[in-house]
């Protein structure tokens, strides 16, 4: 569990150092990655096809940090098939982590998770 921990702080670090918008859902999930320093988060609050194109002119990069439930993926599978079709490159590494190495499912429970692990 402590390496998975070190291992999610590295890639939240590489994240924030690194300045690519990281989508989440919501407001909660916005405030989870603030407290790790990461500032440039996108929410979806407002229309798909909107972000996608803000984000097209914007970045050449984003992560793409919606929930790991059902839900979740029903976006991070909207967002991808639309942001990649505007040659916007997706990392992925972040949530493939969580997926794979941790129990998390929800972004809003980072923090949480991290406490236990440690």
């Amino acid at each position: 569990m402590i390496l998975d921990a070190r291992l999610v702080i590295e890639e939240l670090s590489r994240l924030c150092e690194s300045g690519i918008p990281v989508i989440v859902e919501g407001k909660s999930d916005r405030e989870a990655l603030e407290a790790f320093g990461i500032s440039n988060i996108v929410t979806l609050d407002r229309p798909f096809f909107e972000i996608v194109e803000s984000l097209a002119k914007s970045s050449s990069e984003v992560a793409i940090l919606t929930d790991l439930d059902a839900q979740g993926k029903q976006y991070y599978h909207r967002l991808y098939i639309d942001l990649t079709r505007h040659g916007v490159k997706i990392d992925n590494r972040l949530r493939y982590l969580l997926l794979s190495e941790t129990k998390v499912r929800q972004i809003e429970g980072l923090a949480r998770w991290m406490e236990r692990s440690a």
